[in-house]
Formats: structure tokens, C-alpha cells, sequence
């Protein structure tokens, strides 16, 4: 694993009105490296990797992702679209509820951001989006549309999507949440691959503990907008050292 991170977070903060939802968070990313962030509903883990690809952009702070620095704060400019738009090019992101399009079949879905964003050739993209459907095991499916799909399906036709634009960076937003349980095995067995085939660097958000103790390097607990305590999962279970810590894994395990 390269240990260069490719991505940085300085004292980066996120304020709802009078709510501070991300307090100075600071932390490293290694390329290749896979993160799990978990933590009470409400502790600002979705906002932490929102503001990663800029969907919610800080109100302080600095980002960077692949080489490309962004300063949070009032100012717009052609410039600062630019940046913006390409940390997104560099961030791939998987949502809790899929998001396809359900007047798209699944192929159209995969093909559309490379067509659109890329300017790729229609069969270009098409080729690109069942390399990545067939990656993730629903190339069978690539003329359906979302409503014939479960949801186990439209969760791994989502990551298809994402690997399309070939980010360098993939950010999960609790994957599994919207999932009946005995398809949560299907979507984290994507994951896995992701991680051991490819080395794509993941940043997941997510309280599966068994995929965080197999496949994370490491482990972040949030608590209230904060980064209260990380390290390798095993370390960390046994042996987290915060009380919030420890009553959370405590509830969880």
C-alpha cells in the first residue's frame, strides 16, 4: 500500500445554520487504503465523505484528493468551479439508496455519466459499463430497468456506475442500510473485490463489523462531529481506549 495519501483533510469544518456538524476534522488517506468510518446516527460520518467529493462543500478548511487542493470558503470563481469539478472526477460515490435512473435499463444507467461526462463513444461506454457489470455479477441484467431488480442488484449495478468514471477514490455512504439482510452479503462481497483485485482506495461508512475486521486497514470512530479514536481494526476492537468508543463497539459487537 502506498502510504502517499491521496486524500487530506486540514481542520476541516461543516456548519448547518447554527449546527456544527464536522468539527476539525484532520486526516490522511492512503491510496489503496481501505477506511471504515462508523458511529452513532446523527455524528456527522455521511457528512464527512460528502464534503470529501464537494456534494456538501465545508464551511472551513482545506481539501485535497489526487493533487487537487480545495479552500473552503465564500468565494466562487471559474477557477474554483474547475476544482470542484475535478475532485468529483476523482471521487466515486455509492449511496445508501441507489440512485439509478428508473427510466434507464441497467446498461444506460452505467453509460450514461462516461457518454455525458467523458464524451466517450456510445459503444465506448457501453463496452466500459459491462466491463464494470460484469466485475460486479449483474452483466445478466444489463436490459432491465431498476424496477426489476433487487436490491442487492441495483446496489451493485450503483458501484458499476461509479467504476465507470474510474475515480481514483470511492466513498460509501452505508451501502447495506436499505437491504434486506440476505443481500447484504452480495454487496459486500463487491467491496471485498474492490478492495483485493483492483486496490481501490474505499472510504466506507458503514457498521459492518465483520467487513471492517476483514478488508479495512483502518478503523475511525466519530462521536458529535468529531474524530474521537482510530487504528487497525483488531487494535481497535479489542482495545479502543475512549469510553464512547468502547460503548458503542460494546453495543454493536
Amino acid at each position: 500500500m502506498d502510504t502517499n495519501p491521496i486524500v487530506s483533510l486540514r481542520n476541516v469544518c461543516k456548519w448547518f445554520g447554527q449546527n456544527e456538524v464536522l468539527k476539525d476534522i484532520t486526516m490522511d488517506v492512503a491510496s489503496s487504503e481501505v477506511i471504515v468510518i462508523f458511529g452513532r446516527s446523527g455524528s456527522g460520518k455521511s457528512t464527512l465523505l460528502r464534503c470529501v467529493n464537494l456534494l456538501e462543500e465545508p464551511t472551513s478548511g482545506h481539501i485535497e484528493v489526487d493533487g487537487i487542493g480545495f479552500e473552503a470558503g465564500p468565494h466562487t470563481s471559474r477557477l474554483r468551479r474547475a476544482t470542484v469539478h475535478d475532485i468529483r472526477m476523482r471521487t466515486g460515490m455509492v449511496f445508501q439508496e441507489f440512485n439509478l435512473f428508473p427510466h434507464l435499463s441497467v446498461i444506460q444507467n452505467v453509460s450514461d455519466a462516461p457518454g455525458t461526462v467523458k464524451k466517450m463513444q456510445k459503444k465506448d461506454a457501453e463496452e466500459l459499463g459491462m466491463h464494470f457489470l460484469e466485475k460486479v455479477g449483474v452483466a445478466d441484467k444489463k436490459d432491465e430497468h431498476p424496477i426489476r431488480l433487487s436490491g442487492g442488484q441495483k446496489q451493485r449495478v450503483a458501484i458499476a456506475r461509479a467504476l465507470t468514471m474510474q475515480p481514483k477514490v470511492m466513498l460509501f455512504d452505508e451501502p447495506t442500510s436499505a437491504l434486506d439482510p440476505e443481500l447484504i452479503g452480495e454487496v459486500l462481497a463487491v467491496m471485498k473485490d474492490l478492495a483485493g483485485e483492483l486496490g481501490m482506495t474505499m472510504m466506507v461508512v458503514t457498521h459492518e463489523m465483520g467487513f471492517a475486521r476483514e478488508v479495512a486497514n483502518r478503523m475511525v470512530f466519530m462521536h458529535e462531529g468529531s474524530l474521537i479514536e482510530e487504528g487497525p481494526p483488531a487494535e481497535l476492537v479489542r482495545g479502543a481506549k475512549d469510553p464512547r468508543t468502547q460503548r458503542f463497539l460494546e453495543a454493536v459487537l
